[in-house]
């Protein structure tokens, strides 16, 4: 499958990004299930490790999921209702109008929008359903918050790939030429020890970039803040709110 020049960002850090992102909430799935024409086949674009995709596999009778990342594949969950691809967003191999729900989770800005866009309109049925949602950093306490806030634009702020700026700017430069449906408030949420987000810190994608070109941790310039804040083996509320566009893509 033609990769459409894809920009590998991801595959460094595929195990750790399996390991440690977050899922997301059933609330998510349960509203693009009850908003897609039938609930038969949904494509799950750049998937990743496949969170996205397992959620979708309990509404969907089959989930496509495909990622440019051969590496993001080989460590995807499997689900015996999931197909896994290597496969560009700009081009596919579905049919004509062959799919309910297109999803893209934290992607978008990875994207040629308007290849990206092209397809969607060219798979999507009558009446299907186009969601992307993003997420930017996460919310624990007033410390912690500050501590991930100065690592993420100080330290490796000026290691992040440039499409990175869409999120920060909340998507506010990308177009969405889809007849919209307005979403529930939905916030990603779960439990972490110190030891997790750390992890999740070390699957970014600017961590592995500084790690390259300076040949050392980045984390570790923050570890031992991060270690006082955290009593021994706890675990704390990480919250992320869910930025969610919705539309219908061929009305």
């Amino acid at each position: 499958m033609e990769q459409n020049n894809f920009k590998d960002h991801f595959s460094e850090q595929a195990e750790a990004y399996s390991k440690f992102r977050p899922t997301y909430p059933d609330r998510l799935f349960q509203f693009l299930a009850s908003i897609s024409p039938t609930n038969k086949i949904a494509w799950d674009c750049a998937t990743g490790s496949g969170q996205a995709a397992v959620k979708l596999a309990d509404y969907f009778e089959s989930v496509v999921a495909t990622d440019a990342s051969e590496k993001q594949i080989e460590n995807a969950i499997q689900h015996p209702k999931i197909i896994y691809k290597v496969a560009s967003a700009e081009k596919t191999d579905f049919r004509k109008m062959s799919v309910d729900l297109i999803t893209a989770a934290q992607a978008l800005h990875w994207f040629n929008i308007n290849d990206f866009y092209k397809e969607v309109k060219r798979v999507l049925k009558p009446e299907g359903i186009i969601a992307v949602w993003f997420y930017q950093l996460p919310q624990i306490s007033y410390e912690v918050d500050k501590i991930i806030s100065h690592f993420y634009h100080e330290i490796v702020g000026k290691y992040w790939p440039p499409e990175r700026k869409a999120i920060d700017a909340s998507y506010q430069l990308i177009p969405f030429p889809f007849e919209k449906i307005i979403p529930p408030q939905i916030s990603m949420q779960t439990k972490w020890n110190v030891e997790t987000l750390i992890g999740y810190l070390t699957s970014w994608s600017a961590v592995q970039n500084y790690k390259q070109e300076r040949g050392q941790d980045p984390i570790d310039l923050i570890k031992d803040q991060l270690l006082r804040q955290f009593s021994s083996g706890n675990e704390v509320i990480v919250n992320w709110p869910l930025t969610i566009w919705a539309g219908v893509g061929n009305p």
